[in-house]
C-alpha cells in the first residue's frame, strides 16, 4: 500500500512510517515543520481540503498522528479552540481522503474515550473538554470519511520511546524531576502504558486489515508509583516514589482548578476533576504483556 502519515515529525508518526516501510509499504510523511524523514511541509491544522487533496492523491490510506497538548491553559470557553485544533482538521482531511478514493485510515486518539465507554458515570466529556473533543474527533472524522473509508481510532495511554530527539511531550518535565533532588511522590491509582513502536505496529495492522474499529492499546498496567520509580531508575537516579494521600491530591488539584477559574482559564483536562482520574486505575485489559523496559530507557 501507499500511506500518507500526517504528523510524521512526531514520535508516533516517525515510528508508524518506519514500521510501514519495514513491511514493504510506501510512505509519504507530512508535518508542519521540517524534520528528518518528512517529505512535505504542510500545517494540516490550517490547510483547506483543497490543499490536502494533492498530497492524498494516489494513496491507499492516511494516518493522523498530530499531537495535542491537553494541559495548556486557555481562556474560557476553551471548547472552540480545542475543536479547531483537534476536530476540524480531521474532518477536512478525511473528507478530502474520501474524495480522493482512499480506502483506510487511522487516527491516534486517547484512552479516555475507552474509559468513557467503560464508565459513562464518570461523565468525562462533560467534565473535560479534551475528552469531549476526542469523541467528536472520532465521530466527525468517520462521518466525513463515509462508509468506503473505514477509520480506526487507536486509544493511546502513556507512550514511551524515542526517535532521534523526538520524545513524548510529557517526558522532558518528568526527566528533569526524577533527576533532581526533589522527593518523588505519586498519587494512588495508575495508568496503562505502551511504546511508540507498539503503537506503530497496531496502526500498521489496522491499515492492512482495513479496520474501522476503536482499538485500545496497552503493553503494561502500572501504578503511578511504579511508573515514576522506573523512570527514575532509567534516568540514572534510582529511588522509590512515595505515595501521596488521596485527600492531598484532591485538595491540591481542586485548588489549582479554582485558581485557574478565577483567572478565567482552563485546561483540556479540568484540574477540578483531574483527581478522579489520577486516583483511579486507568488500566486497559488485556494488556499485551510486552515489557516496556527498553522503551522507558530510551525515553530517559
Amino acid at each position: 500500500m501507499r500511506i500518507l502519515v500526517v504528523g510524521g515529525s512526531g514520535l508516533v508518526g516517525f515510528h508508524v512510517a518506519e514500521v510501514l516501510r519495514e513491511r514493504g509499504h510506501a510512505v509519504t510523511s507530512v508535518a508542519r515543520s521540517a524534520a528528518p524523514g518528512v517529505d512535505h511541509r504542510l500545517d494540516v491544522g490550517s490547510a483547506s481540503a483543497e490543499q490536502m487533496r494533492p498530497l492524498l492523491a494516489g494513496h491507499d490510506g492516511v494516518v493522523f498522528a498530530a499531537r495535542t497538548d491537553e494541559q495548556r491553559p486557555l481562556r474560557r470557553p476553551i471548547h472552540p479552540a480545542f475543536h479547531r485544533d483537534m476536530v476540524e482538521p480531521v474532518v477536512r482531511l478525511f473528507g478530502a481522503a474520501r474524495d480522493e478514493g482512499l480506502t483506510r485510515g487511522v487516527i491516534m486518539g486517547s484512552y479516555y474515550t475507552y474509559f468513557d465507554r467503560l464508565h459513562p458515570q464518570w461523565r468525562l466529556p462533560e467534565r473535560h473538554v479534551y475528552v469531549r473533543c476526542r469523541l467528536e474527533q472520532a465521530r466527525e472524522a468517520r462521518v466525513a470519511a463515509g462508509p468506503g473509508l473505514p477509520v480506526a481510532v487507536l486509544e493511546l495511554p502513556f507512550v514511551f520511546g524515542r526517535a532521534g530527539d523526538r520524545l513524548p511531550n510529557w517526558a522532558p518535565a518528568l526527566d528533569r524531576w526524577v533527576k533532581s533532588r526533589s522527593p518523588l511522590v505519586a498519587p494512588p491509582g495508575g495508568t496503562a502504558a505502551t511504546s511508540a513502536r507498539r503503537v506503530a505496529e497496531v496502526a500498521a495492522d489496522a491499515l492492512e486489515h482495513g479496520d474501522g474499529q476503536d482499538i485500545p492499546v496497552a503493553d503494561e498496567n502500572l501504578t503511578w508509583s511504579q511508573l515514576i520509580t522506573r523512570a527514575a531508575a532509567a534516568a540514572g537516579r534510582p529511588r522509590r516514589a512515595v505515595r501521596l494521600p488521596s485527600v492531598a491530591v484532591r485538595a491540591s488539584l481542586k485548588l489549582g482548578g479554582a485558581l485557574q477559574a478565577l483567572g478565567g482559564r482552563e485546561t483540556g483536562t479540568n484540574l477540578t476533576y483531574l483527581a478522579d482520574l489520577l486516583l483511579a486505575d486507568l488500566f486497559i485489559e488485556p494488556a499485551s504483556g510486552q515489557p516496556l523496559d527498553q522503551a522507558i530507557r530510551e525515553t530517559f
